[in-house]
């Protein structure tokens, strides 16, 4: 398996899928040698040393405790898998349609918030210590190199940083590639394409035996936009980790005000505008409401300046990016849970919202409204209907008590072992085919 995220080091959907399907295939019984990048602030040192260390640019061999048929090799590098590559000032923060699937009009002030965008995205284009792709094939490189010493079946890649590793393993292996399309370069950057990704990304679709797509939205666009076989491509949903109950945290703060909730990261393709947006029009008719946008990413500064020059600064939070507890602490408080993404291949947030038994309220632009039926459901780019949608939720106790006590049933059947054991079928059937 390689990956770019992993627990501890996450910082977005990509990591808590990693883990769930990752814990889940333990469970059944697979054994799972997992190669992932070590940030330079590493952990590593808690965790138990299997081999020792085979090559000076790869960790030693170790586990995790409750993970014990997952063996980890880490490969030192400071990239982190949501954050974008420096494209010369042309930035994806510059598109103004909507994401790929949008011919809608942004919201008027959207001019403005994109520039801001811009110019902030311009500011961390030196956040790397050196050139993203390159890093990229010396992962490969690496991971190939190991390869070579280890026994494996079939060789599962997540996403397209991995994709090169992928191809390289699988042809000086003969095993077959699977590649986990977890978001696609159409979902991160609308119609203003980092043409290096998509490269890369068409490139290991192409090559791979099978394809996993996180949803039919995502299954869609795979077909459409690298002209894959549809025989190729299966759809395998996300889930979500229900071991054990979650405790009950009291809120930090004592309050009276109705809480809505965005959590997740604030990047264009999660549409943190569109919240800010319906935002100012439901507390022209409900004073008592505050908003909270708990995450990190490239538009937490121009998010926090459209709601100043919006005039509802006071009644927005940003809050960081949360873990832990604190999670738990803010589903407690929320009383709707809005995901308004622009282009969501599958979008796990709105199934913890479900299960911390928060009503939700998710674009129909985003791969889990395929699987959820008790949940709101609004364009990411209607503003007026998510607006009328928050409000009725607020004011009417008998839809939040509806809403929460059918997604409570619903969000239980979908379970990491159901992924993983989907994903095994997967792999028997690529493994068939080249027998």
């Amino acid at each position: 398996m390689l990956g770019w995220e992993f627990p501890p080091f996450i910082s977005g959907g990509l990591g808590t899928a990693c883990y769930g399907l990752t814990r889940a295939l333990d469970q059944l019984g697979h054994q799972i040698v997992f190669v992932l990048p070590q940030p330079v602030d590493s952990r590593l040192a808690s965790h138990v040393q299997l081999r020792p260390r085979t090559r000076p640019d790869v960790a030693a061999a170790y586990q995790i405790p409750e993970l014990p048929r997952v063996e980890f090799h880490a490969i030192p590098s400071t990239l982190r898998p949501y954050e974008r590559p420096s494209d010369g000032g042309k930035s994806f923060f510059a598109s103004q349609s909507g994401g790929a699937q949008s011919p809608h009009p942004r919201y008027d002030e959207m001019p403005d918030f994109v520039a801001t965008a811009q110019k902030s995205a311009d500011q961390r284009s030196g956040h790397y210590g050196g050139d993203m792709f390159a890093e990229v094939h010396r992962y490969a490189k690496v991971a190939m190199l190991m390869a070579l010493g280890e026994t494996f079946d079939v060789i599962h890649a997540h996403d397209w940083m991995t994709y090169p590793a992928g191809m390289a393993v699988s042809a000086i292996s003969g095993k077959p590639l699977i590649a986990h399309v977890h978001s696609t370069e159409f979902d991160r950057s609308g119609e203003h394409v980092n043409q290096r990704i998509y490269d890369i990304e068409r490139a290991g679709i192409h090559h791979a035996d099978k394809v996993i797509a996180v949803s039919y939205l995502t299954r869609n666009i795979v077909l459409q936009r690298y002209a894959v076989p549809d025989t190729k491509v299966e759809v395998v949903y996300n889930a979500i980790d229900r071991n054990g109950e979650q405790t009950a945290l009291p809120p930090a703060i004592r309050r009276d005000e109705k809480i809505v909730l965005f959590l997740g990261r604030i990047t264009m393709q999660k549409g943190p505008e569109y919240f800010l947006a319906a935002a100012k029009k439901v507390l022209e008719y409900e004073k008592n409401v505050r908003f909270i946008m708990a995450g990190n990413g490239d538009l937490v500064r121009p998010s926090i300046e459209m709601a100043a020059q919006m005039g509802i600064g006071h009644k927005v939070l940003f809050t960081g990016f949360l873990r832990g507890d604190d999670v738990a602490r803010v589903y407690k408080m929320a009383d709707l849970y809005v995901m308004p993404s622009v282009s969501e291949p599958f979008g796990i947030a709105p199934l913890e919202a479900l299960s911390h038994d928060v009503p939700v309220l998710i674009s129909k632009q985003s791969g889990v409204s395929e699987v959820l039926t008790h949940v709101l459901k609004v364009d990411f780019w209607d503003i007026k209907e998510m607006a009328n949608k928050i409000i009725a939720v607020l004011r009417h106790p008998p839809l939040q008590a509806t809403l929460r006590q059918h997604g409570q049933f619903e969000v239980r059947r979908l379970t990491w072992q159901g992924a993983a054991k989907r994903c095994v079928e997967v792999y028997r059937n690529a493994i068939a085919a080249l027998n």
